[in-house]
């Protein structure tokens, strides 16, 4: 009999718990029209804030300090960026981050020389977790990796661009938006946080860019949000005037240990990564397999490759023109073809960057190794600026 009336018991328990107090759908705006931009002119020693906007690395990062809400009930996060050009009117590498405030050195310690390349062992430092004087340093958690197409938008009207356009484009775009579900990693934005944006610019024009952060709130009553957390496990993006980009995976594999207390349940890797420089014979033009290896066993292997670059030629107005022969109806012609066109390590000139999410199911609690292996990576020689932006993140139940 008691078993006849356990349901009942369960619905009268649920009716009777206090509703969870909702907090609404919020959109926070992080930048709104910031112009990014590089100036040797800003020192590392003066990272004062400009309306709420530190600048550093000679103004390639932007950082700021936003405070996020912070759910009972289950919300969806949404990130979302809109970019233009501002004269800058080359394709660069860009990467929107926040620093986990479980850190507890971070940029600004890099960048005020509190925090020193001779202090981590790798050669590139700052790109995986390091106790430093009984302090922490973790890497900074990617929120949308990305790349900048050829002079977006500021370029449309000039003549030698109009010259350029290919008949099936019917205009110009005027900026580029980029727009992802990151959800996975709500516990890394609550309350009070740094986020920052990287563009890997060389000019005082830059670009102009805006970022916010929108957050929907389940509807479903009692919807208790799910309990997760977030580990950083490696960025090799430059972030800091200390840091470097990072070559070396063509002398060996990059190791990253991940000590842990309890079980992590349901865990997945997310994994974003792309190829970038050395001309037409490096690591961008060139496809380079990636291997993951947990514990000496392969989770993940394969070449991240983007072979659908001609469709954002759109947002490409100063991408460089030349001419390649081909066949057409018999005959060999011409065909103009751009820069912007070609393919590349898993981006295009425009794009964002999707990361690989591997399923690890239960990690037990010990020591545990992550093995990153680029093996046919190249070196930085001269100006042959070969390097890959890798980055990894835990999520897992509690």
């Amino acid at each position: 009999m008691k078993l006849k009336y356990l349901p009942l018991f369960f619905l009268l328990i649920v009716a009777c718990q206090k509703p969870l107090k909702p907090i609404g759908d919020k959109e926070i705006t992080v930048f709104k029209d910031t112009h990014l931009y590089f100036d040797m002119a800003f020192k590392s020693d003066s990272i004062q804030p400009t309306d709420s906007i530190i600048r550093l690395d000679a103004g390639r990062v932007l950082l700021k300090k936003v405070t996020l809400p912070n759910y009972q009930k289950q919300a969806h996060v949404t990130v979302k960026m809109r970019l233009t050009s501002n004269g800058d009117p080359w394709d660069k590498s860009g990467s929107l981050f926040v620093i986990p405030t479980t850190s507890d050195l971070n940029l600004l310690d890099f960048e005020s020389e509190t925090l020193t390349k001779e202090q981590f062992s790798n050669e590139a430092p700052g790109i995986v977790s390091k106790k430093i004087d009984d302090k922490l340093y973790e890497p900074n958690i990617e929120l949308l990796r990305f790349m900048t197409p050829f002079g977006v938008g500021f370029f449309n009207d000039n003549e030698r661009v109009a010259a350029l356009k290919p008949v099936y484009i019917p205009v110009w775009e005027n900026n580029v938006q980029w727009e992802q579900d990151i959800t996975q990693l709500l516990p890394v934005l609550e309350n009070e946080v740094y986020i920052g944006v990287f563009i890997d610019t060389w000019t005082k024009e830059g670009y102009k860019l805006s970022v916010s952060l929108d957050f929907d709130e389940s509807d479903i009553p009692n919807h208790i949000k799910k309990e997760q957390n977030v580990i950083s496990v490696v960025n090799t993006s430059k972030y800091a005037g200390a840091q470097q980009f990072y070559d070396a995976f063509h002398k060996g594999d990059l190791q990253v240990d991940l000590p842990v207390d309890e079980t992590l349940k349901n865990a997945k890797l997310y994994y974003i990564t792309t190829g970038h420089g050395g001309h037409a014979e490096g690591d961008e033009f060139t496809k380079k397999e990636n291997i993951i290896s947990f514990n000496g066993e392969v989770i993940k292997q394969f070449v991240p490759w983007r072979d659908d670059c001609a469709t954002f030629r759109r947002f490409n107005p100063t991408s460089g023109v030349w001419t390649e022969k081909t066949t057409w109806k018999g005959e060999e012609i011409e065909e103009r073809i751009a820069s912007s066109d070609y393919s590349r390590s898993n981006w295009c000139p425009g794009s964002d960057v999707k990361p690989e999410i591997i399923e690890l199911g239960n990690i037990e609690a010990g020591q545990h190794t992550f093995t990153f292996s680029i093996p046919e990576a190249q070196a930085i020689e001269n100006d042959n600026i070969n390097y890959w932006m890798v980055s990894a993140y835990l999520v897992y139940d509690k």
